[in-house]
């Protein structure tokens, strides 16, 4: 495929249809960048030059095929060991939906990869290896995308061709996953035969899974219904930026430009402003192509108000009849991403939204047990450990549950001392 048939391609309603964010995980040799790979090649968004080079590595590294997986296993380790360690980042159009892709690694030691390639994530693909069926991996990213708030996960059931293609031995697994979804309180969740290196089911029909009517792997992904997985009910603008030009011809100009977090945002609408508990109207919703009529969740634009209010970065805009908790604790999710471990009374830096705080972390409540999903007690985290934390704020921050609002429900906790993020949270609960 050429730069000009993309090109193409991407002209016309498929460069604005709806954009899908998905991210795949599951364990080491499950198939992951190889159902990728082939997802990419037959559905026609591989580059002349970048198949010719896959080629050339296949040959070198002595597959005996054209090996699809390195078309997402960028990183020179990561071929020469033939595993994924980075994410690595995708994005492809087919003519109903765009999609940005997020191949995080299998590896239990990379959980904190998958979590950040996840945290964004509209639908998480779990990939299962149907010799093996569900094993502790999978039971891992399952919990992992359900405690991320993934709305919709799509069990690839991958290496159909090495059970002989059995509806048997895929309704078994099939069972498992229904259970473990149910367990874990998975909101959409469907199992999809496949097998990735030949390309059975991923784009095209199978003909060696008769007995298979669910459509495909690509069909699924681009039927998904995401547009009610928006937060519509819970209006929140946190300011990234105040816009002054200064210029002569804009010397009046103010705006607060970020990304919607919530709700639907109108000129006219009542805005309360945090932590000052200022209040006023939106004046316009305004992008560089000019005014909108609605800015929705995700949508990046500049809110003007009717007042001159002060407004700083890490302020928030909110509807002053739902504000969020201006929280000084907060008990919540986290894991911890740090090679070094962590103790009670460890002193961190805390980001939500825009906002900064000091915090502490108060006491360490449990570390989950993926095996089991018990709440172990722990004194401490090591690394990728998934455990329930009380966090003792320095200074309030404007968060609501993470099961309300995905952004303003997420946090990242960092080390000052290296200004390293060593945690990812997700806040179960706010006080005051």
């Amino acid at each position: 495929m050429s730069s000009v048939d993309l090109a193409e391609m991407l002209t016309g309603d498929a460069a604005d249809s709806e954009l899908l964010r998905l991210v795949t995980c599951g364990s080491v040799d499950d198939g992951k960048s190889t159902l990728i790979g082939r997802l990419l090649y037959d559905s026609k968004q591989v580059m002349a030059d970048q198949l010719e080079h896959v080629e050339e590595t296949s040959e070198r590294r002595g597959d005996g095929y054209v090996n699809l997986a390195l078309l997402t296993d960028g990183l020179r380790a990561e071929r020469e060991q033939g595993i994924t360690i980075d994410v690595a980042y995708r994005s492809f159009v087919t003519p109903t939906r765009r999609f940005q892709l997020a191949d995080a690694p299998g590896h239990v030691q990379y959980t904190r990869n998958m979590v950040t390639g996840a945290s964004t994530a509209d639908v998480a693909v779990v990939l299962v290896d149907a010799r093996k069926g569900v094993i502790e991996q999978t039971r891992r990213h399952t919990f992992i995308s359900a405690t991320l708030g993934i709305p919709h996960i799509v069990f690839a059931v991958n290496k159909m061709d090495l059970v002989d293609f059995g509806e048997a031995r895929f309704r078994e697994i099939e069972v498992e996953l229904r259970d473990l979804s149910e367990r874990l309180g998975v909101r959409d969740e469907i199992a999809i035969p496949i097998a990735a290196l030949p390309g059975e089911n991923v784009v095209e029909p199978s003909e060696r899974m008769p007995w298979w009517d669910g459509g495909t792997f690509l069909e699924r992904l681009e039927t998904i219904e995401i547009a009610g997985d928006r937060d519509a009910s819970h209006r929140r603008f946190p300011v990234q930026w105040v816009v002054r030009p200064m210029s002569d011809e804009h010397h009046d100009y103010r705006g607060y430009a970020g990304q919607v977090a919530g709700g639907e945002w109108r000129a006219g609408d009542e805005v309360l402003v945090l932590p000052s508990g200022l209040r006023t109207t939106v004046a316009s919703v305004e992008t560089h192509d000019g005014p909108l009529d609605v800015a929705v969740q995700g949508q990046s634009v500049v809110v003007r108000l009717s007042d001159d209010v002060d407004v700083a970065r890490g302020d928030m805009l909110c509807d002053p009849t739902d504000p969020p908790v201006s929280a000084r604790e907060l008990e919540a999710t986290v894991c911890w991403m740090s090679e070094r471990p962590v103790e009670s009374g460890a002193r961190l830096a805390l980001k939500q939204t825009t906002r900064w705080s000091r915090a502490i972390l108060d006491e360490v409540t449990s570390v989950l047990d993926v095996e089991t999903f018990e709440q172990i007690p722990a004194d401490g985290l090591g690394l990728n450990d998934l455990a329930r934390v009380r966090l003792r704020l320095a200074g309030p921050l404007l968060v609501d549950p993470y099961s309300v609002n995905r952004q303003t429900g997420a946090f990242v906790l960092v080390d000052e001392a290296t200004n390293e993020t060593v945690a990812a949270g997700m806040v179960l609960a706010a006080s005051a």
